[in-house]
């Protein structure tokens, strides 16, 4: 009698098979979700607003060694990777900072760790001139408003812009979270490129030519290693052209969500280096809001950053692109000096060196203007002569609109 009355002390097989589908299920598409946001922050953090910055490199460079240069750039840094997981096998690490560890000590560590500190966070600096700049003309075309009002002013833009989006954004802990806001920036990059690509077939014909604009190499060629991401085509548009301001717009929305990715660098640098790679909810919240105010205080307080990108391409990109992983695999690998990739370390090491020193000499002699978010001179009815173009008034306004694509043609 009891047995009879007993009831299975586990569901049946139809239900357990049902639970575990729907647990199957639900972790897949976790997973799934975590890929596709991991997806999109890696393709916001590496094309992201940077890419509006290339034609000011291949303007520094010269077009055809510009191309040749981008390349370059691509394949040393994908060939620096594999050296990274490389050396990491070698050394059994897992990340960057514990390969250098392994490999040079706790000097070699710290080096690196301020480097990696270092780069993101002038990144951030750099983020809020650009938002603050490119929305002020924004917010100036706006029927009715005083271009002198203090409320569209570059100052209060990047503090409002601080307060409302990229703090909120970078206080985040698990940056898969930020994978929608990757995607967003992504579409936002694919219009501004629609945007300049429009205005280049419509205002191409009424470019004049310069003399230089196919010149092979100019001399400043390794300052465009350096600036390659950080260059601000729409710096070049004048303020009537109501498509480009469009495109200011979408840039501006596009550099604010790209920032939270540069804070969740500084964060993990300094979480790694002084609290054991763990923080806890309030001392997440306190260095957040710290390195965001500091980052803020100083985009506040320099309006011109060419000559501080400049050496933070020099001085912290070209060592950590070039010499430190070639450096921990010479040290680590026991191949052969004949083989291949021991020597493209040995090429790309000395190569590294050249770009650090050259760049940081030429960046100090030979620093780039920086215009602020100012009005262009041929934006001014004043200077339409320049030209020598006889054309209808249509087609003189909209060449004065614009002009700005000479500086890069």
């Amino acid at each position: 009698m009891g047995y009879q009355g007993e009831r299975p002390a586990v569901p049946p097989q139809s239900n357990l098979d049902d639970r575990e589908t729907l647990v199957s299920e639900h972790k897949h598409k976790g997973k799934t979700c975590r890929q596709s946001a991991a997806v999109f922050n890696v393709v916001n953090s590496i094309i992201g607003s940077g890419i509006i910055g290339l034609p000011y490199s291949m303007k520094q460079a010269g077009f055809p060694l510009g191309i040749l240069l981008l390349f370059w750039v691509s394949y040393v840094t994908d060939f620096s990777l594999v050296l990274l997981i490389k050396g990491g096998t070698l050394s059994g690490t897992d990340t960057y900072q514990s390969l250098v560890n392994k490999t040079f000590g706790f000097p070699g560590y710290l080096v690196l760790s301020v480097l990696q500190f270092l780069y993101p966070f002038i990144a951030m600096i750099s983020y809020n001139i650009i938002t603050g700049d490119t929305l002020s003309k924004v917010f100036q075309r706006i029927p009715g408003v005083d271009p002198e009002n203090v409320f569209i002013g570059r100052h209060l833009i990047i503090v409002l812009s601080t307060v409302a989006f990229t703090l909120p954004l970078s206080l985040y802990r698990d940056i898969a979270k930020l994978g929608k806001i990757s995607l967003i920036s992504t579409v936002l990059t694919t219009l501004i490129l629609g945007i300049v690509m429009a205005r280049v077939v419509s205002l191409g014909p009424y470019v004049p030519k310069t003399e230089d604009a196919w010149v092979f190499a100019k001399p400043n060629a390794i300052q465009a290693v350096g600036v390659m991401s950080f260059g601000d085509l729409f710096e070049n548009y004048c303020r009537n052209d109501d498509l480009v301001t469009f495109g200011r717009f979408c840039y501006g929305v596009t550099v604010i969500l790209t920032y939270p990715m540069e804070c969740f660098v500084t964060r993990e640098v300094i979480a790694n280096v002084f609290f054991g790679g763990t923080l806890s909810s309030v001392v997440h919240i306190v260095v957040t809001v710290v390195i965001i105010t500091v980052a803020t205080l100083v985009s506040l307080l320099i309006d011109c950053l060419g000559i501080v990108l400049e050496l933070n391409g020099a001085l912290c990109a070209a060592p950590l692109i070039f010499i430190i992983p070639s450096a921990c695999y010479l040290k680590l690998s026991e191949e052969p000096r004949t083989h291949s990739d021991k020597i493209m370390s040995c090429v790309m090491l000395p190569i590294g060196a050249v770009v650090m020193v050259v760049g940081f000499v030429m960046a100090v002699r030979n620093p780039q203007d920086c215009t602020h978010g100012q009005e262009m001179f041929y934006c001014f009815p004043d200077n339409f002569s320049f030209t020598n173009i006889s054309v209808t008034h249509f087609q003189l306004t909209t060449q004065l609109s614009v002009l700005n694509v000479t500086i890069f043609q």
